[in-house]
């Protein structure tokens, strides 16, 4: 093989061998406290109206998921919300469900790589604007109302 050819090659597996570092790498940083995604029910939700629910200090009346009040949350995909639909999951009998950890990384450098419940919680808020309360947004699921924001 000449020496060009060569180089070239070395060249090309080094930067293949880098890239597959920036993919891998960025998820197995941790700093700090971890961040998790937190689902409290506040009320209940019926086909057309929920009852009134005090979040955050505001009260929720008429919320329904027709008008755009409240996020589905039966709908929501398990592969592009992990966080939100664990979240949920985790959440029985009245109490609080949470996700797992996540932890930032340093610099913003892993922000920039991975996904994190704060691109979440960031979507769902743009794709429902009514939704939204607080830092936080209003999923309905299984007959219940919850409010779901990122929590330290």
């Amino acid at each position: 093989m000449r020496r060009v050819t060569r180089n070239l090659v070395l060249a090309i597996l080094a930067v293949l061998v880098v890239l597959l570092a920036l993919g891998a790498l960025p998820g197995l940083l941790k700093t700090g406290d971890p961040y998790y995604l937190t689902a409290t029910p506040v009320g209940e939700y019926g086909d057309q109206n929920a009852s009134n629910a005090t979040v955050a200090n505001a009260t929720v009346t008429n919320a329904t998921v027709a008008n755009g009040s409240a996020v589905d949350g039966a709908n929501l995909s398990e592969r592009a919300y992990p966080y939100t639909t664990a979240a949920l999951a985790n959440a029985t009998g009245g109490e609080p469900g949470r996700s797992g950890p996540y932890w930032r990384g340093p610099v913003g450098f892993k922000e920039a790589f991975t996904h994190s419940p704060f691109d979440e919680v960031n979507a769902l808020r743009g794709q429902h604007p009514n939704a939204t309360v607080g830092e936080g947004v209003r999923v309905a699921r299984n007959g219940t109302l919850y409010r779901v924001a990122v929590t330290q």
